[in-house]
């Protein structure tokens, strides 16, 4: 397969694009990462998703330290081509490194930010460095 359907996407400044991760099943959004070239090929290659660590400044396989791989159903592009939708299958149903489901878990209510999805396993156990 040719590499031309990269250049379709529309890369930020700093060559990265927002990639939304969306259960597949549930619909609900579990994160938003950020791919580079890189990130986004290695992810079609290996049907797992891969981001660029603004933090880290590196490539990183989403699960690679916890386990909590992120399975690509699919991969679709926004309207102006600047924003990625990746339809994925969570691996332990874990995809904050909070331990929780979805890294959207504040809600605001009457003006304070509320927990709404409670931590189905500690970071403790997951990252053990």
């Amino acid at each position: 397969m040719s590499d031309s359907w990269l250049n379709k996407v529309n890369w930020a400044q700093d060559g990265l694009i927002p990639a939304i991760a969306q259960d597949a099943a549930s619909g609900r959004v579990l994160t938003l990462a950020y791919m580079n070239r890189e990130a986004l090929k290695k992810t079609v290659e290996t049907g797992e998703a891969h981001y660029w660590s603004r933090s880290r400044k590196k490539l990183w396989h989403k699960g690679e330290e916890s386990g909590h791989v992120q399975k690509v159903q699919s991969i679709r592009l926004d309207c102006d081509q600047d924003v990625i939708l990746l339809e994925i299958e969570q691996t332990g149903g874990i995809a904050c490194h909070t331990g929780r489901h979805s890294c959207f878990y504040l809600k605001l209510v009457a003006g304070e930010w509320v927990v709404t999805d409670p931590v189905l396993k500690d970071p403790q156990e997951i990252y053990q460095k």
